[in-house]
């Protein structure tokens, strides 16, 4: 009989220790539109995990915000570095968050809220109206969208020569997209500026 009790005390405690330090993380927050201050309502939102010591990175888990912008995660405290949240919505910029190991609690839920924006487009049509091959043109831009894949270059633009040429820029919705051109040596100069229309186009026409 003792040694029955001993056999069955032995395999708990296996099971314990193989168990031990594993537990599942509770992932919930808000994504937040921000262009109309609402929940991002519909939108597709990823977890990818990067293994610890490693740099294989992979989706764990997947979810379609419900119409207040609400997600909720629950995966496995495995032996990963850094966690990755990914919101898609067309017409929206992408969020792409680090979440360190470090940072989560098995205890209590782990709340991260974010926000993103509709895009605009701004349209530039510049064209040099009297076509002289030594005119240069300098744009700077003031007010705008930074730091995407599809924001417009920031410092100084030139432009040489008969110039006709139209290109776009994305922004914020309902936001300023400002600048300032000037051409060498005297000539045109001002300030342009809009307010981007979410989902949609606006132009700005500089003629010199």
């Amino acid at each position: 009989m003792k040694k029955i009790v001993l056999f069955v005390f032995l395999g708990l405690f296996l099971i314990t220790s193989c168990n031990k330090g594993k537990a599942d993380f509770s992932l919930t927050g808000t994504i937040t539109d921000a262009t109309f201050n609402s929940g991002l309502s519909g939108a597709s939102i990823k977890l990818y995990a990067t293994e610890a010591g490693t740099t294989t990175t992979s989706q764990i888990a997947s979810a379609t915000l419900d119409a207040q912008g609400n997600f909720s995660f629950t995966f496995p405290r495995d032996k990963v570095e850094t966690y990755y949240i990914e919101v898609q919505k067309n017409n929206y910029f992408e969020i792409y968050e680090a979440i360190p190991f470090s940072e989560l609690s098995i205890e209590d839920d782990n709340v991260r809220n974010y926000s993103t924006t509709a895009k605009g487009w701004v349209k530039f049509h510049i064209t040099n109206i009297g076509g002289q091959a030594s005119d240069v043109l300098e744009y700077v831009r003031q007010e705008g969208k930074v730091n995407c894949s599809e924001c417009c270059p920031g410092g100084y633009q030139y432009f040489y020569g008969a110039v006709d040429t139209t290109f776009y820029c994305v922004n914020d919705g309902n936001t300023e997209y400002s600048g300032y051109y000037w051409v060498q040596g005297g000539g045109s100069q001002g300030p342009v500026w809009t307010i981007t229309t979410p989902f949609d186009t606006v132009n700005i026409n500089i003629n010199y």
